[in-house]
């Protein structure tokens, strides 16, 4: 009884082992898909990623700077000419390679493509990032390798035509019939996620974009001015900082001291992509996402990819306190 016992706890634990083996790229499978298709809706419902050369938070913007820095700054001419084009490429490319990795559709050949467009950013956006761990794109192009390597054969469409071809195979079916049979399935839905795909990126491009609201209006009633926050002096330190929350935004920004009496604050939101950067050090503010570093002083832009210097607010010292005024233009 206690051999029989033991071996079959012996067997469930090798079956728990095996089950987890079969799913182990599950988790990453979801989030890689997820987070595509979550980046493709928000390129597409950006205001400013399409806006053109006169945005500096624009596709073509981010490219110009990008581009003198990159290791494949030459290649990006097209891209330059065509900014709509190819804006519009790498947000339904994130879109599709998301879909079929969620659906498990041809998983290798949207491994494969989440892995070309990581890449792509990796060596034009974040490739001068160090130390080199706190750039993302590189992260996201190693973790496409397992899928690539593996595909996804479980919980997948790829694997219900698979097991389906098994069975057309054991009962006698020709292999070019079984083939050409699973590539024309695989093919219908292909072109029905792509059509879904497609039709809610473009309802999400043509409706779905934020609009910044007009300051103002006919008879708009001018707001009562509200005391902005505020911070003992003593917090601000030459060269240090401290943190508020702008009241309008809820952004958080730094009051600092560059020299002995002069006051300003900074919002800690890059101009690049929306990262938080780090409390100014050594007279700079740095963005961990893609590396742009700007003056603590001014903000102005010292290091790419961020073309714009990061929003300035006036500080009021009252007595022992510093308070935050309005954003300056």
């Amino acid at each position: 009884m206690a051999t029989g016992t033991g071996g079959t706890a012996g067997t469930r634990t090798t079956e728990w082992k095996a089950l987890g083996a079969r799913y182990a790229l599950l988790p990453l499978r979801l989030f890689l898909g997820v987070t595509f298709v979550y980046a493709a809706f928000d390129k597409l419902s950006d205001a400013h990623y399409l806006a053109g050369a006169g945005d500096a938070a624009s596709f073509h913007s981010q490219t110009v700077a990008a581009r003198d820095s990159s290791p494949i700054g030459w290649a990006l001419g097209p891209a330059l000419h065509a900014p709509t084009f190819f804006g519009l490429l790498i947000a339904f490319g994130e879109l599709a390679v998301g879909l079929g990795t969620l659906f498990g559709l041809w998983g290798r050949v949207a491994a494969l493509g989440g892995a070309l467009l990581s890449a792509t950013l990796w060596l034009t956006v974040s490739f001068h990032t160090t130390p080199y761990y706190l750039g993302n794109d590189l992260a996201y192009l190693l973790a496409w390798t397992p899928l690539l390597l593996a595909g996804t054969p479980y919980l997948s469409v790829d694997g219900y035509l698979a097991a389906r071809a098994a069975r057309d195979r054991a009962r006698g079916l020709a292999e070019d019939a079984v083939r050409r049979r699973a590539l024309l399935d695989g093919g219908i839905a292909a072109v029905a996620l792509g059509g879904a795909g497609l039709l809610s990126g473009s309802l999400t491009a043509s409706f779905g974009r934020d609009e910044t609201p007009v300051a103002g209006g006919a008879g708009a009633t001018s707001p009562v001015p509200q005391p902005g926050p505020a911070v003992p002096a003593a917090q601000v330190p030459v060269g240090g900082s401290a943190t508020v929350k702008d009241p309008a935004s809820g952004d958080a920004v730094y009051i600092v001291q560059p020299a002995a009496g002069q006051y300003a604050g900074l919002s800690s939101v890059c101009t690049h992509s929306g990262c938080a950067v780090n409390p100014p050090k050594d007279g700079k503010l740095y963005c961990p996402c893609h590396g742009s570093t700007f003056d603590a002083a001014t903000g102005a832009v010292i290091t790419g990819p961020a073309v714009k210097p990061l929003p300035k607010y006036a500080v009021t010292k009252s007595g022992d306190r510093l308070e935050l005024g309005p954003q300056q233009g």
